[in-house]
């Protein structure tokens, strides 16, 4: 594994896609998922100057920020919860993290509000959709947005700042771009109904094998493991 290099090929091939795109690499954010790496491969990672990162667990999140927390970098870091969160471990991670991915359903965001609330704070997550219909995919059905918009319009302090989407694994590239528009599409739409709360500022879609069709396709974060840590 060489870290360095890694991440050098995947920054070049974000900056090719986004030429593609007709933007630039520096308006797609890295973000490098550990859920398979210790603690001694992020150090590696946010020495070669990298600084967003994506945990799917909250257990896994905090056992790396334990891990991390001597590092004169740790305060410069960004994390990011990408995996699937349940209410009741909100309280562990809501106010550890940037920014969370994968808000699927209405009762989790009340959730957090009454977290944010209590603890007189703002939180910012991204609201995951299941644009491709696989049953096995986490995610609000596209169909449920208008719903989910009228409930979360009521919350307090907590924002949704775009969206977030996975494709299937086995999708060609044809599928994976369609999966792509549409969710940019999405966020179009709902930015248009002006909710106080909602900003489509970011499109979180596209991993290892699929980032740069993602990036073609609008994507503002890409979360990427395998190819830097492999």
């Amino acid at each position: 594994m060489n870290i360095s290099e890694n991440l050098y090929v995947v920054k070049k091939n974000i900056a090719l896609a986004a030429e593609k795109s007709g933007r630039k690499a520096d308006d797609v954010r890295l973000i490098a998922v550990t859920k398979t790496v210790g603690c001694d491969d992020v150090a590696e990672c946010i020495r070669c100057g990298h600084r967003d990162f994506g945990e799917n667990r909250v257990q896994v999140l905090q056992e790396k920020l334990d891990g991390l927390k001597g590092l004169p970098e740790f305060n410069e870091i960004n994390w990011h919860l990408i995996g699937h969160l349940q209410s009741n471990k909100v309280k562990y991670c809501a106010n550890k993290v940037s920014l969370i991915h994968s808000v699927d359903k209405i009762s989790l965001a009340q959730e957090i509000s009454r977290f944010a609330q209590n603890k007189g704070i703002d939180v910012h997550c991204l609201l995951q959709l299941n644009v491709s219909g696989e049953e096995s995919k986490s995610g609000l059905d596209p169909l449920e947005i208008n719903k989910f918009i009228e409930e979360f319009a009521e919350l307090k302090r907590i924002y949704i700042d775009g969206l977030m989407t996975m494709a299937p694994i086995d999708a060609d590239d044809v599928f994976l771009h369609k999966i792509f528009a549409k969710t940019r599409e999405l966020s179009v739409d709902i930015d248009r109904q002006k909710v106080h709360n909602m900003r489509m500022m970011h499109l979180s879609m596209g991993m290892s094998g699929d980032y740069e069709c993602a990036i073609e396709e609008g994507a503002t974060m890409v979360r990427v493991g395998t190819a830097i840590f492999h």
